[in-house]
């Protein structure tokens, strides 16, 4: 979500360079670029006080011709329709590339949850969600949290969902609390999903991820969890941020001391006294061997990305960098992992959740992260063998194969009537 990018546009670019690889027929192309559907509502909410707002939310869905459609809720203010739309596109490509039968989807409510009351965010939570059952459901759409939400908006979801059908529905929304259908190893997911990802790009780039030195733009579950996985593989993590603003330690950061004393708390990490203030977008220049992008979408673009020192960037976030940043980490020699690529251990692992819930039956943690792993190795090799094949980068190798699949699929099933 930027003021300068617009989204929607970057994700129909990377979609017509993809188009262009692989010779798609123009009316498919024009098909792939349009969502299946955008819902518009606007629903009032009875704050604590008594007075009554009126709150905007949007859910899209991109395309279903490889499954139910699979993506995020997204609470924050600067939610639009063409950011949702976007990430939905992108959660198409994602689902593909790791190869796991979903269409993408993607919510939400512009809304900042800092002025609310956790009274306020459950009316609100479940009112949006009344607005919009006619979309959702465990078989059609199946929701998880984003920014902005967590395991309880799942929770509210998922119990207002199953109060209107009589019964409780476990299988309509995903990244639940345990107790309630969730999944061991959801939490996690994404992050652990980024940190596969960047050990298999230290292979080809020459890193040892054990000696190196790492930058994480974000400190909300995606950025913290990777933070301190890396740290766990031995690395030194340098520099983190969250929306308050970012540190650096060239020495190394606590990052599990920061995850339970400063993050979320008003302030934020830039508390923290044994280190450099830096903003987030010094941040992302400090010097390091791998950075990880996990905030927000746009932030390296073509006015910063020559500033990125960097070897190896792993977007944890969806669309951190543009097309032009993209091009220029090329000619720098900049070794990128795509986010449809390094941030898919989320909806994996959501996969793994709605499959659990509609059987009933539950796996151990261990078993889930280890089947989280065996796919995102296996998507990442894919991916590569197809970067070197075709002479190009990861994102577009990506989404060669993810374009490809859900093409094909569109093809097989044809259109109605």
């Amino acid at each position: 979500m930027s003021t300068t990018t617009n989204v929607l546009d970057m994700a129909r670019e990377q979609l017509a360079i993809a188009a262009k690889y692989l010779e798609l027929d123009p009316g498919l192309h024009a098909v792939l670029s349009q969502p299946k559907r955008q819902v518009i509502v606007h629903f009032p909410v009875v704050m604590d006080d008594g007075s009554v707002e009126v709150f905007q939310g949007f859910r899209v869905q991109h395309n279903a011709s490889r499954g139910p459609t699979k993506g995020g809720i997204r609470y924050h203010p600067e939610v639009d329709l063409d950011d949702v739309t976007a990430l939905a596109m992108w959660m198409t490509w994602k689902c593909a590339v790791v190869n796991i039968p979903y269409g993408g989807a993607k919510g939400g409510v512009k809304v900042d949850t800092k002025k609310l009351s956790i009274r306020e965010l459950e009316r609100l939570t479940r009112r949006y969600i009344t607005e919009i059952n006619i979309v959702v459901g465990e078989r059609g759409d199946i929701p998880a949290p984003d920014i902005g939400t967590n395991a309880q908006v799942m929770a509210w979801i998922m119990d207002t969902l199953s109060m209107e059908k009589g019964y409780t529905v476990p299988g309509v929304v995903t990244g639940k609390p345990i107790d309630l259908g969730g999944s061991e190893g959801r939490v996690e997911a994404t992050g652990r999903g980024v940190l596969v990802a960047a050990s298999e790009a230290c292979k080809i780039v020459g890193l040892d991820l054990t000696k190196s030195k790492v930058v994480v733009q974000g400190f909300g579950n995606v950025g913290a969890i990777a933070a301190r996985i890396a740290e766990e593989h031995g690395a030194t993590v340098v520099g983190i941020s969250d929306a308050e603003g970012g540190i650096y330690n060239p020495a190394g950061l606590p990052v599990g001391e920061l995850a339970k004393h400063y993050s979320g708390h008003d302030g934020g990490i830039a508390e923290y006294k044994h280190c450099d203030k830096v903003t987030n977008a010094e941040l992302l220049e400090l010097p390091c061997d791998i950075l990880i992008p996990a905030a927000i979408s746009a932030q390296i673009t073509k006015a910063n990305a020559d500033k990125i020192k960097a070897k190896l960037v792993v977007e944890g976030a969806n669309g951190p960098c543009t097309p032009e940043a993209d091009a220029i980490f090329d000619d720098k020699g900049i070794f990128l992992v795509p986010d449809v690529l390094a941030n898919a251990g989320g909806v994996v692992v959501s996969y793994f959740e709605w499959v659990q819930d509609l059987q009933n039956f539950f796996w151990e943690e261990v078993d889930v992260n280890q089947k989280l792993t065996r796919i995102m190795e296996r998507a990442f090799a894919s991916v590569d063998e197809v970067r070197r094949s075709h002479k190009t980068d990861m994102r577009m190798a990506a989404y060669i194969i993810g374009v490809k699949r859900v093409a094909e699929a569109t093809i097989r099933r044809g259109i109605f009537p």
